[in-house]
């Protein structure tokens, strides 16, 4: 089985040693790939280094960071170098087979800019120019073939690259989607720091294509954006979506063996 593995930033600040030694058990008889973000470590380097963050929310309600060239820099600089290592040694030390990558290396994934982006403020819809964002268009599927068929486990920062060669935010979940479809994943198991979708508190077990869509419409910017990024991955083919949390013993097991957790799928809902 192909599994693709999406860490969330929520997680970094975790005990990080269960989850990687759920890999270490898995990667024995499965092939798996990681992805990660980070967005709250960047924040906080990016304010130490003085320059202040802006979020904005677009029409459709979705939040995101205003990335603007120097953001974008220190982003992939964040992604693609402290957070992406500080897995990788998690990894190594509980003995797996770890390879750090951001997605600009080898471009591993490439990404359409947005250049100006529209946003909303009170009841008024406004062009902000000079973004540096984009939507994955494009995974070199190849490069992650060759790592995992010599055992490897590649951990995937989420950062991009354009097509005019520049750096791009491009958001984690999104891109762990489109890697999953672009190798052919048999599970996308989406690890974060609530045990999944939550309907008043009780986690639902299980929602199709249908019910998520209206799920989406009653949850928090965070959770939205996780589901759409299942759906995405649906239509690119992958079988099964779980949303589950990274936190505790056995987390991705538990997950795989669908405990407490969301799987959305095309089936219907239990």
């Amino acid at each position: 089985m192909r599994i693709v593995i999406k860490i969330g930033g929520s997680l970094l600040d975790e005990n990080l040693s269960p989850l990687a030694r759920d890999v270490k058990e898995l990667s024995k008889e499965h092939q798996i790939v990681i992805v990660h973000g980070g967005a709250k470590v960047v924040t906080e380097i990016a304010e130490k280094l003085g320059k202040e963050q802006k979020f904005v929310t677009s029409p459709t309600g979705f939040r995101s960071r205003y990335t603007d060239a120097e953001t974008a820099n220190i982003y992939t600089m964040v992604i693609g170098g402290t957070v992406n290592k500080k897995l990788v040694a998690i990894l190594l030390k509980e003995g797996v087979n770890s390879l750090g990558l951001s997605g600009i290396d080898g471009g591993l994934l490439v990404a359409e800019r947005k250049p100006r982006i529209k946003v909303k403020e009170g009841n008024k819809i406004l062009l902000i120019e000079g973004d540096y964002t984009g939507k994955v268009v494009e995974v070199n599927s190849k490069l992650l073939e060759l790592l995992l068929n010599a055992r490897y486990v590649p951990v995937i920062g989420a950062v991009a690259i354009g097509k005019e060669g520049e750096n791009l935010n491009v958001d984690g979940d999104r891109a762990a989607a489109s890697i999953a479809g672009a190798i052919k994943a048999d599970k996308l198991l989406d690890m974060t720091d609530v045990p999944g979708v939550l309907d008043n508190e009780k986690v639902i077990k299980k929602l199709n294509v249908p019910e998520a869509k209206q799920t989406m419409e009653k949850v928090g910017p965070g959770m939205r954006r996780k589901i759409f990024a299942a759906l995405e991955a649906l239509q690119e083919g992958v079988p099964e979506v779980v949303i589950a949390s990274g936190i505790g013993e056995h987390p991705l097991l538990n997950a795989l063996e669908e405990k407490n957790c969301t799987v959305i799928a095309y089936e219907s809902a239990e």
